[in-house]
């Protein structure tokens, strides 16, 4: 590929999809699975399944901790790992826009392909389309994913009044760091993405049983998804800000942008319900594995506010955390 910028002739079906294929995508995953060039993959699975797709639109496409190639595997990934499976395929699709740097997509091709390794995957049939300049913000990727299912049960429906909320590492990295990025305020600052795989830390809690749900807090934060668990429910959630694990560098550009940490997404922590007799035993399974060493435990489920979530503030007073509500971080996955 000699062109620096992809055109439309790429989409076309023709001679230049046949080059992008061949020279950048094929090398780049080495799937057999793939390289048969099928409309679709043809897998040998049996058992129970999960199944899970997202689509990934983040601006920039690039930023300190990762980029849009690489959060498209871990997003799809995560979805997995949360449902109780592991992860074994992904389909991979690219719209990329007219006038997309090639070194671009081969620098996000490259990530994806690095990622999936990481993570044990293998991406075995996708798709590309090309269009106009204008209409597409550099490039959007959907992946789909299957895996086994490995710890099932995994359900809201079964947390109960005691249990501990754990988080596998520190609140807000990815969304502040995207936010700050945008802006054009990070130059000197430590802020990095968490991006990650949590197929490991998730394991590391099964492994210990009494994992009620798993969920990786992506858009809306920590705040939001506690609150899915709570909405409708006879037991409320109570979280002590002293442990909230947040990053002074985060805390610092939330304060800049006028965001809370509790809203802005993570790409590479999970929050568990845990039964009480356990949760000791996952924190330090957590502890233990890597990208899981600042795991906390946060909070506590009561019946002091049924359907609620509630922080109890350094000062002793309880603030009621609601779901998120408009579009405080647009495009941050």
């Amino acid at each position: 590929m000699n062109q620096d910028i992809i055109t439309l002739d790429y989409g076309s079906g023709g001679r230049k999809t046949a080059q992008l294929i061949d020279e950048l995508l094929l090398p780049a995953f080495q799937s057999d699975t793939l390289n048969a060039l099928g409309d679709g993959a043809v897998l040998d699975l049996s058992g129970p399944l999960v199944f899970s797709t997202d689509s990934f639109v983040v601006s920039p496409l690039f930023f300190p901790g990762g980029d849009i190639g690489k959060l498209s595997v871990c997003g799809t990934v995560n979805d997995l790992a949360m449902c109780g499976g592991i992860p074994r395929y992904l389909s991979l699709s690219f719209i990329i826009e007219e006038g997309l740097a090639v070194e671009e997509l081969k620098c996000i091709i490259s990530s994806i392909a690095r990622t999936a390794r990481a993570a044990g995957v293998e991406i075995v049939t996708g798709d590309t389309k090309v269009v106009e300049r204008g209409r597409g913000d550099g490039i959007y990727i959907n992946t789909s994913g299957i895996g086994t299912l490995t710890y099932p049960g995994l359900s809201s429906d079964n947390i109960r009044e005691g249990d501990a909320v754990l988080i596998s590492g520190s609140i807000g990295d990815h969304g502040a760091t995207v936010m700050m990025a945008r802006n054009g305020l990070l130059e000197g600052s430590p802020l990095s993405s968490d991006c990650q795989p949590l197929h490991k830390l998730a394991k590391a809690a099964w492994s210990c049983g009494g994992v009620r749900v798993l969920r990786d807090p992506t858009r809306g934060g920590v705040a939001t998804t506690l609150n899915e668990f709570t909405e409708g429910r006879n037991f409320s959630i109570e979280l002590e800000a002293d442990d909230l694990p947040i990053h002074p560098p985060v805390q610092a550009a939330c304060d800049l942008l006028g965001l809370d940490p509790l809203y802005c997404a993570n790409e590479g922590k999970l929050l568990a319900v845990v039964a009480p007799d356990r949760a000791e035993e996952v924190l330090h399974a957590l502890q233990n594995t890597p990208g899981g060493e600042e795991a906390a435990v946060i909070g506590r489920v009561t019946g002091r506010a049924p359907g609620k979530v509630i922080l109890n503030t350094f000062l002793g007073a309880g603030r009621v955390l609601s779901k998120l509500t408009g579009a405080q971080l647009p495009r941050i996955c």
